[in-house]
């Protein structure tokens, strides 16, 4: 008898199907990142060339009499960090664009990130909002110093460009985290909790963000204590819209990162992520800028009366402190959430 032949392929389980890539992870990256990408990079070319010339010793932009003019060998070396400084944003939006980037570890991608956030965020609110006060005022030296320093349309250039910058680079920036770390975006504010030495210096953050934050405010609001007898006489709408912003990023700095360690107030209704997008931008903005001004404040300068007051110097350092203190607290946060993910 011949035995039975039972045909067993379709018993035979199929191969498991690959899984399919998620866009930007494993893939090249799409339009929208090739578009983004292209614009930052195309964004830092004025600004690059401008340093390029400028270290070369070239004069382009700056007007006979510029303080630029006074300490050549100081201003060669400043230009050519800067320099390398936006490169580093060229550098940024390839790695965020490329699937080698995803292999990059966070503690060298997340520094970087964080401070061109920090320099780019106050340019992009800050040079929009002097623009509309010199349309309303009818002043034409708003968003450009008094004293001779850089022709006008070098800062049309130099803060359009970043401007541009900050906008690809942050689309970029919240694309490749989305994919890389989406699950820390998921939960509540304080959840799962800090450890005490998080809370502590969240605290600690938060009470030495009085000191900035008060001079900041107290500055904009027209007083002069402080401030030095030329800088009194020199305040007009760009002083007053500069020390209110910092103020805001401080303020709001402080409060976000205390929620975001402490948890929120049970009867507000907050939702992680605007939390985290707030402790992310505004520490970088205040510890950024801070340590930007506290280096400026150090460059040497030929007339004794253009020298910033220790009250002055205080404000930046008080920045700079809270903002990179601040930052800390929410980092461990993350990476807390990112273990009990």
């Amino acid at each position: 008898m011949t035995p039975t032949v039972r045909h067993t392929s379709s018993l035979t389980p199929a191969p498991p199907a690959a899984p399919r890539p998620r866009s930007g992870v494993g893939s090249p990256p799409g339009p929208v990142r090739r578009w983004l990408r292209g614009l930052a990079v195309a964004a830092c070319l004025p600004y690059l060339s401008l340093k390029c010339v400028w270290v070369a010793g070239g004069e382009l932009g700056i007007p006979a009499g510029s303080v630029l003019l006074e300490h050549p060998g100081t201003m060669a070396a400043a230009n050519a960090v800067t320099l390398v400084a936006d490169l580093v944003v060229v550098v940024l939006a390839l790695l965020l664009t490329q699937d080698w980037g995803r292999r990059v570890p966070a503690w060298l991608l997340v520094p970087p990130l964080w401070a061109a956030t920090g320099l780019l965020v106050p340019i992009m609110t800050g040079y929009p909002a002097q623009l509309l006060a010199a349309l309303a005022t009818g002043d034409e030296r708003t968003a450009a110093p008094a004293e001779p320093f850089l022709e006008p349309w070098v800062f049309g250039v130099v803060y359009g460009g970043f401007i541009l910058q900050g906008l690809a680079l942050g689309a970029l920036s919240l694309l490749y985290a989305r994919d890389r770390w989406g699950r820390l975006w998921r939960g509540r504010p304080g959840e799962p909790s800090a450890g005490p030495r998080t809370r502590a210096a969240a605290v600690t953050g938060a009470v030495l963000a009085l000191v900035p934050a008060s001079l900041h405010l107290m500055w904009a609001a027209g007083a002069t204590t402080g401030l030095t007898a030329r800088q009194a006489a020199e305040r007009d709408a760009d002083f007053h819209i500069l020390e209110a912003q910092r103020f805001g990023f401080t303020a709001v700095a402080a409060t976000a990162v205390l929620v975001l360690v402490l948890g929120r107030p049970a009867r507000l209704k907050l939702r992680l992520r605007p939390v985290l997008a707030a402790a992310w931008v505004a520490p970088a903005a205040a510890g950024c800028w801070g340590a930007y001004m506290s280096l400026v404040a150090l460059l040497p300068v030929a007339d004794p009366a253009e020298r910033v007051t220790v009250l002055t110097r205080l404000s930046y350092a008080g920045d700079m402190i809270t903002g990179f203190l601040l930052a800390a607290c929410a980092a461990v946060v993350l990476r807390r959430r990112g273990a009990g993910a």
